[in-house]
């Protein structure tokens, strides 16, 4: 009988996944992650870490499988959250999820499972795991949840083969609606548990307050620019080589404030990212104002009006050469090599067609169609059919 740790959050999806390993005869054990209790950072008022491992407990004792909690806290902060902090120091965007699984789930957490003789790991992810072989070796591969509306395999974007070779995700094959049936029909606590929103594992989390605790407020401008402004006008250009066409396409615009209008103030250039339209403050312009760029250097930010100002959209990114991570090794690009892709730069996009090539500097995604707000330390994941192939950190 195999031994399966099952992550168990107090949520809907791990507790079915736990009942579904444990019907096909695995040993199974519960394990809880506290991953928070700083209370000099608070959250929240409300503590949604104990109600979590209470329901988790609960599922635990019905299932009647061993349980218990392990606290991650300190590498939870060490690893997530100074990161986020530092991050958006530097006026990049991170995504806290993806990092939580591959440094928190699928690392700390996978070497406490098999420390205690776990032969895998499982979590509540709608995504799914595939094989194939590869020069005789076998390859795992990462594959996108059958519930299309739920797939998560986006926030697994950054594991890796040893990673994948121990893990199982009990409910990639299934509807949400029919986890929360199977839920109802064996009377789990959890089966009616709204989804949790929020930072991985930390519950309801408003940014602006969390990150004005590390970072200080730093009054600045807000400068409007005009979708009139020339550097949008589309150019015809002549291009020596590939890779001048490639960072061509894939460059930000920046920005003067001579260029625009000051139309507002902010508490910090740092509190905000691109694309967002929210907690501007700025009122009187006919349409929405949106985040087109911030300058934490020179604590500005830049908008424009509407979701179609031409400053919200680029046709590439980069990814520089140690952010460049490949699910499916296997599959990696040499320098020169290109190859058609599907590609997302945020969870629920839907998959837009691109194109990679590899270059000695670096690797470039070119999409058909100009995409909205490519920020800065998001995560971008590349696919092929239902296929998670590889991702990489957007410089």
């Amino acid at each position: 009988m195999k031994r399966v740790v099952v992550g168990l959050s107090g949520g809907v999806d791990s507790s079915v996944a736990a009942y579904l390993l444990k019907e096909k005869g695995y040993e199974v054990i519960g394990l809880f992650m506290k991953n928070w209790h700083d209370e000099g950072v608070t959250i929240s008022k409300e503590c949604p870490w104990l109600d979590d491992s209470n329901d988790a407990m609960l599922v635990a004792d019905k299932l009647g499988i061993p349980f218990q909690t392990v606290d991650l806290s300190a590498e939870y902060k060490e690893r997530i959250v100074d990161y986020m902090f530092n991050e958006y120091e530097r006026g990049r965007t991170p995504n806290p999820d993806v990092l939580c699984n591959r440094e928190i789930k699928f690392d700390v957490f996978m070497k406490i499972a098999l420390s205690l003789g776990a032969d895998y790991v499982a979590t509540g992810h709608y995504c799914r795991k595939g094989e194939t072989q590869v020069d005789g070796k076998t390859a795992f591969q990462l594959l996108a949840g059958k519930d299309k509306n739920k797939d998560q395999s986006y926030f697994l974007c950054q594991l890796s083969q040893e990673q994948l070779a121990k893990t199982l995700f009990p409910i990639g094959e299934l509807q949400k609606s029919e986890v929360r049936k199977i839920a109802a029909e064996q009377d789990l606590v959890t089966a009616e548990k709204k989804d949790s929103q929020g930072l991985c594992f930390i519950g309801k989390v408003r940014l602006p307050e969390f990150l004005q605790q590390k970072l200080q407020p730093k009054e600045g401008d807000i400068v409007e620019i005009p979708a009139s402004e020339e550097k949008f006008q589309s150019e015809t250009k002549e291009f020596q080589n590939k890779l001048e066409e490639l960072q061509f396409m894939s460059r930000k615009y920046s920005y003067q404030p001579s260029e625009g209008k000051k139309v507002g103030r902010h508490q910090g250039a740092h509190y905000f990212t691109k694309g967002q339209r929210k907690g501007l403050a700025v009122g009187g312009t006919p349409e929405p104002l949106f985040v087109i760029e911030t300058d934490v250097k020179e604590n500005v930010i830049y908008t424009g009006q509407g979701k179609d100002h031409p400053g919200i959209y680029r046709r590439g990114l980069f990814i520089s050469p140690d952010e460049i991570h490949w699910v499916r090794p296997d599959l990696k690009l040499e320098a020169d090599e290109e190859m058609p892709v599907k590609a997302r730069i945020r969870y629920r996009q839907e998959l837009q067609e691109a194109r990679l090539y590899q270059t000695e500097h670096g690797l470039y995604i070119i999409f058909d169609k100009a995409q909205p707000s490519i920020t800065e330390g998001q995560f971008v994941a590349w696919y092929r059919e239902d296929e998670l192939i590889g991702s990489g950190v957007i410089s």
